[in-house]
């Protein structure tokens, strides 16, 4: 087992033994629920009860918001379909807040107006096909046709307005069926107006899916970026990639040093708190916390960053990392996850 690297002693040494005092991010998932049913998606490999944010755990968090940098509205389900989407972002809309929302893309016509009265900043949209047929096959109930001319009129009123937010962005999931598409993402975020075009790698949460993997198709993937980058060189259009396997610099380790503990504090829409999105680890239950400094340096958020990055101590559930942004692209298992516990379990 790969020691320690020079990154993680100086992320752990730095972080765990200095006063954390706000969390740069704060992360709500508004819901676990979902308006569509993709064909990769977890939330397809686990049952789970559905449950929904409860404005009172936004007030009880407000004392954060003139600290922290940004509230980020994500996780497994789709956050614009809570009842009150529109109210969360009048209400975070006072404070001094980055405000940044991740969606299918299928209510945006319904939030045009909410985003630009209440001053959205970012948002992030899921869209894994070039083409109708491709996104619509992948995405089932989601509609290329409807989002992407949601998005022509969002850009339009931006840019009438000569207003620079709200940045906005494609995440695409690339796997064995779309990912000779991404060149030509990137020619439909241009053509829109869009910012930047962001590629994950498709994960397997069942067995069935685990051809759709990119695992061991590092030539084909890269002749694919490198089309994609000239096309976002030539187009202005910002591309971020995920790293080639077998060049991803966390090299054997088991994922990449981890910094989520010590930006994020992440609340699941059952009001627990969780260092991320996807672990199975629950620290407390909101109505549990007497103040937000007690929660954000409680023990369990300590002991969390204090090992994280250690491969002799970190939670199980850390040890097979698929995070994007964490995991170790050169193993296996950042691709292939069934068998393994990827989410959390929710309480209704």
């Amino acid at each position: 087992m790969p020691e320690l690297s020079s990154i993680s002693i100086h992320v752990t040494l730095i972080y765990f033994y200095c006063p954390i005092y706000y969390p740069r991010r704060i992360v709500c998932e508004l819901t676990n629920a979902c308006n569509l049913s993709c064909i990769m998606c977890g939330r397809n490999a686990v049952e789970f009860h559905p449950t929904q944010f409860k404005l009172e755990w936004l007030q009880k968090l407000s004392p954060l918001f003139s600290h922290s940098g940004e509230i980020t509205l994500m996780g497994w389900g789709e956050p614009t379909i809570h009842p009150d989407f529109m109210g969360i972002l009048k209400y975070v809309d006072q404070f001094p807040l980055k405000k940044y929302f991740c969606t299918n893309g299928m209510k945006l016509d319904d939030l045009t107006d909410a985003i630009f009265d209440y001053h959205v900043d970012i948002i992030a949209v899921s869209l894994d096909g070039s083409t109708p047929e491709m996104n619509d096959r992948i995405r089932k109930g989601d509609s290329f046709q409807k989002i992407t001319e949601s998005l022509r009129n969002i850009i339009s009123i931006r840019n009438a307005r000569g207003l620079t937010a709200p940045y906005i962005n494609f995440v695409f999931t690339a796997m064995k069926d779309n990912y000779h598409q991404i060149p030509e993402m990137v020619d439909l975020a241009a053509d829109i107006g869009l910012d930047e075009v962001k590629i994950v790698y498709f994960t397997s949460f069942r067995s069935d899916l685990d051809s759709q993997t990119l695992f061991n198709m590092q030539d084909d993937v890269r002749a694919v970026f490198d089309q994609a980058a000239a096309k976002a060189d030539s187009s202005g259009i910002k591309l971020k990639l995920p790293y080639i396997q077998g060049e991803d610099p966390a090299e054997s380790a088991l994922h990449r040093p981890c910094y989520v503990g010590w930006r994020d504090l992440f609340i699941g829409s059952d009001g627990y708190i969780r260092p991320c999105m996807s672990t199975p680890i629950k620290f407390l239950h909101i109505d549990e916390m007497s103040t937000c400094d007690d929660l954000w340096n409680h023990p369990l958020y300590q002991s969390f960053r204090a090992t994280v990055n250690d491969p002799g101590a970190m939670p199980e559930s850390c040890k097979t990392c698929y995070q994007s942004s964490v995991a170790n692209w050169n193993l296996p298992r950042s691709f292939i996850q069934h068998g393994l516990v990827f989410g959390p379990e929710w309480e209704g």
